[in-house]
Order: C-alpha cells, then structure tokens, then sequence
C-alpha cells in the first residue's frame, strides 16, 4: 500500500519552483481559447467525470489529462480524448484551455500551466476532518521545524497558490464556511450548487440506483453471496502514518466468524494513499478487498451496500443520500483530533455511541443484523446528517456548477464552441 505525506508533497513542491517559473512565463504568452481541461488525482471518476459528462453533452470540446496508459485506456472506453499529463502534450492542453477542471489540486492537470485558467476546484468531498489551512499538517515541511514563523511562511504560499481557484462548489452554507477557511478563498469564489460527484446517489430511482450499483460491486468483485450483506469498511487517510485499526490475526477470527453468524461480507476499502494492510491471515470469503484498484469510484457503489464503517472519511456524510446505516470504528479519535482537528466535534457526526475497538464493532454489526429496529435508528440518523450538508437532492449538482462556470468565466453558451 502506498503512502503520501503533506510534508512530502510539499518538499517536492519547493524542489519543482523552477518548473513552475518557467511555467507561469510561458502562459503569459500562450493564448487560452474555449477549450476546457479535466483531470482528477484519484483517475477517471468523482466530479470531473460527472462535469464531463454536462459539458461535452453541450458540446465543449474538451481533454482529460491522464496520469498513465490504464488511466487514457478508461477514458478512452468512455469516448473521452486524454493526452499524457506530464508531457509536452499535457503541458499544451492545459495552457491552452479556458477552463480547468480538477478534484484534488493543480497537479489534476499540467500544474506547470495552470496559471492565466480559469480554474475550477471541485473537491473530493465534504471535510469532516480539517483541511488545507485550517489543519496543521498542511504547512508541515521535512527538515524544517515546525515553528511559529515557519508556519506563517507556508500559509502565505498556500493562500497564494489557491488564490488560482476561481469557482469552487459547496454541497451546502454549512459546507461553504469549512471550504472558505481551509483554502482562503473570498466568498464569492465558492458557490452553493451541491457536489457533481454525488450527484449519482440522486439521479432516477432508488431501484435502478441499487440495481447499477450492484452490477459495479459484482464486476469489481465477481460472485457474491446471494443472501449475504455487504458492509464496506472505508477508513481515511492518515497523512502516510500507519493505520492503527488493522485487525490482529485474534481479531481477524472473530471478525470472520461475526460475519458468518450475521451473514454478512466486509468489503475493505483502504486509502489508495493509506498505508494499512487488510488481509486475514487464513482463507475467507466473508473479507473481500475493494481498493480503488478494483473499482475506482466508490460512491456510486453506495446504493448497493447494506451498511457502512468508518473513522473520519467524508463518505460518512454521503452515505445518507442512500441512506445508508452507518458505523463508526474510532481507535485513535485523541490522537487523530490533537493532529488533525475535526469541524465541529466527532460526536456531532459519529453520534456518543461510536466503537474503539473492532470487539466493539462487531457488537454494533451484529445488533444491525438482528435488529430491524437499530437498523431503521442508524438509517435514520445518517439521512439526518446528510440533510444538514447536503443542499440538493435532484442530481442536478453538475449542471448547476456548468451553469456557474459559464456564467463567471464568460464562456458563451454555444454548443461546438472553439
């Protein structure tokens, strides 16, 4: 399992500057045109894919920039036009493209090229736990202490660079507070229009929703048992730190054995940039690995689950526009807390009831079973945290965010558009 640290992502960084100079030059001279640029850190998918979508049904023309040959081969099944992200090619599209469209940070795209764009920040999903330059372990730096004034000196960096962001979408006002402080970023740069990446969790029937998602798990995972349900285990990320929930080989066995007696399997979707290993130390079919190597978005896998746990992923929030019952497995919430900081508190989210241990958790899972009556109480919960961050339930979030983006970089609405 790989791992990425803030601290080393910001090193290498300061060790590209001069990459970056020579970028900003050239696109002082490089004309932009109508032509709009996607890409997304985490591959073909989350809102990139869904404002693709909008936009070249309108008829944009427009590229995505591909990280690797299986990543242009995805889009490519799509119909999507990619070229090489780090590459003359990659460097060209992205200078020359009006509008940029990216999830995770510059580098979704050419991030050489980026400045002069009109640049479109979506996100990767609503901030449970603190972000950008509200959190302390973005301005960390490998070989520098971390003091007061070295702080101050990365926080400046960082407002600059995010000063770029022209548009970026929040699911609610409650949502676009957190956005504002985390990037530094005046308000009329974000917009209330919903998340386009979720905009699958609402879009026709909660039949076909349920019946689309399961086809993805089967495809990503094979057979599965008829009657079993399915319960996805989605912790976060933990700045390249090792996860402190793996189970020991005592625990795998009764984690197993709980499954069996409820009939259930766990899909385990460990952080692609985690560093966790989720593997019972004998055969099972009752643990199945859901890595994004297997199936890239998750969440419009969602309707076909039966139930949900995490620790502080932001899934916690769109589980409830299934809804979705939701568990809360918490080993290192002290620690997590003191490191990283919550938007308001943990318990606000997880509720007082949530697990530390995994013999806790499966006391939960086992209760969700058996119980119709704690199933509807935790469903019932989790619609209700979703309803105070999500805005809109129509999926028309995409649209709305088009519509912004036109409106705001002045991109004529006309269909072909050079």
């Amino acid at each position: 399992m790989a791992s990425f640290s803030f601290g080393a992502g910001n090193a290498a960084k300061l060790a590209r500057l001069p990459l970056y100079g020579l970028g900003r030059l050239a696109t002082l001279v490089i004309p932009r045109t109508d032509r709009w640029a996607f890409g997304c850190g985490a591959g073909v998918g989350d809102g990139p894919l869904a404002l693709w979508r909008v936009a070249a049904a309108d008829g944009r023309r427009a590229v995505w920039l591909s990280t690797s040959e299986a990543e242009a081969t995805e889009a490519a099944a799509l119909g999507i036009p990619t070229v090489p992200r780090l590459s003359w090619r990659g460097f060209w599209a992205t200078a020359r493209a009006g509008v940029l469209v990216v999830a995770y940070g510059t580098g979704d795209v050419n991030p050489y090229a980026v400045s002069g764009g009109f640049l479109v920040q979506l996100w990767h999903g609503i901030p449970l736990k603190r972000i950008g330059l509200d959190s302390a372990e973005t301005l960390r730096f490998p070989l520098l202490p971390d003091t007061r004034p070295v702080r101050m000196a990365l926080a400046a960096a960082y407002r600059r660079t995010q000063r770029r962001i022209r548009l970026l979408p929040a699911a609610s006002h409650l949502v676009r507070g957190r956005l504002e402080t985390a990037f530094g970023l005046p308000d009329d740069r974000i917009a209330v229009t919903g998340e386009p990446r979720v905009d699958v969790l609402s879009a026709g029937t909660a039949e076909a929703r349920r019946e689309r998602a399961r086809a993805l798990l089967s495809a990503a995972l094979g057979a599965l048992p008829a009657s079993a349900g399915l319960v996805l285990y989605a912790p976060t990320w933990r700045d390249g730190a090792p996860d402190p929930a793996v189970p020991t080989p005592e625990e795998w066995r009764e984690i197993v054995d709980a499954l069996v007696a409820a009939d259930l399997v766990l899909l385990v979707r460990s952080h692609r940039l985690g560093a966790g290993a989720y593997k019972p130390p004998f055969p099972t079919e009752r643990v199945r690995d859901l890595g994004a190597g297997r199936l890239r978005d998750i969440t419009a896998a969602l309707p076909g689950l039966d139930a949900l746990v995490t620790d502080y992923s932001s899934l916690a929030y769109d589980a409830g526009l299934v809804p979705l019952p939701v568990l809360y497995l918490a080993p290192d919430l002290a620690e997590y807390r003191d490191r990283r900081g919550f938007y308001g508190t943990y318990a606000e989210v997880a509720g007082s009831d949530f697990a530390t241990t995994w013999a806790e958790l499966l006391a939960q899972l086992r209760a969700l079973a058996a119980d119709d009556g704690e199933r509807a109480a935790r469903t019932a919960r989790s619609a209700a945290l979703s309803r105070r961050v999500h805005a809109f339930r129509d999926g028309g979030n995409a649209r709305r965010v088009y519509d912004a983006i036109l409106a705001r970089s002045g991109r004529a609405r006309t269909r072909g558009h050079r």
